[in-house]
């Protein structure tokens, strides 16, 4: 019991943690850090806030809480590529992808999921600890790592959208799993193979080499 309890009260922070952090995130990042990022853009997550609150539970409320939240791991991934070194960062998503298949694969993480998803903060404000759109539902971790794939990718405008179109086709076909008896996946494996099937091309060195020179 004190374990259960332990873990709502996590929840709980994480919860209201995410609803105060995520809307001045995601307003740095529609006003200066997005690609066509402009300050007059910041002031698109009040709107989106509201509409998260007001339509919560429609699919017009879900996508609103799922911009706030893309923009606001856009920020995150960009304070963490200014500190960390690449190949920390390209390590820290392998592991990351490998530590989640493994939990998900040992069932261990669907339990606290579960625990995290039904904590919602008072006033039927919008849950921001994590994304959900119609019966699709991922961790806020998740986002932020595809995130931190994008910022990694930014010196390059073109490589960038090829690694968004690869990691796209990618997580379309890893979805195709749960037309098996799975009904949890590893979202972050897709953004690790992205990564992966990039550096293995030669793509990202090359890339970085051409921006040196």
């Amino acid at each position: 019991m004190a374990a259960i309890a332990l873990e709502s009260a996590v929840a709980d922070f994480l919860t209201y943690l995410a609803l105060v952090a995520v809307p001045p995130l995601a307003a740095v990042g529609f006003g200066w850090l997005a690609r066509g990022g402009r300050p007059a853009l910041a002031t698109l997550a009040v709107p989106l806030f509201a509409l998260a609150w007001a339509t919560k539970g429609s699919l017009s409320g879900e996508a609103a809480a799922l911009l706030l939240s893309a923009a606001a791991c856009v920020s995150l991934a960009w304070l963490l590529a200014s500190v960390v070194d690449r190949r920390w960062l390209a390590l820290g998503i392998y592991a990351m992808a490998a530590i989640d298949a493994w939990l998900v694969g040992a069932e261990l993480l669907q339990g606290p999921n579960s625990v995290l998803n039904a904590a919602a903060p008072a006033a039927g404000l919008p849950q921001l600890q994590f994304a959900t759109f119609g019966v699709a539902r991922t961790g806020f971790g998740d986002l932020f790592v595809a995130a931190v794939l994008g910022a990694l990718l930014a010196h390059d405008r073109a490589l960038q959208l090829r690694g968004a179109a690869l990691a796209a086709v990618l997580c379309v076909c890893f979805d195709f799993l749960f037309f098996t008896p799975l009904d949890s996946l590893p979202a972050t494996v897709p953004i690790a193979v992205t990564l992966g099937v990039l550096e293995l091309s030669g793509a990202t060195g090359r890339r970085r080499a051409q921006g040196q020179s």
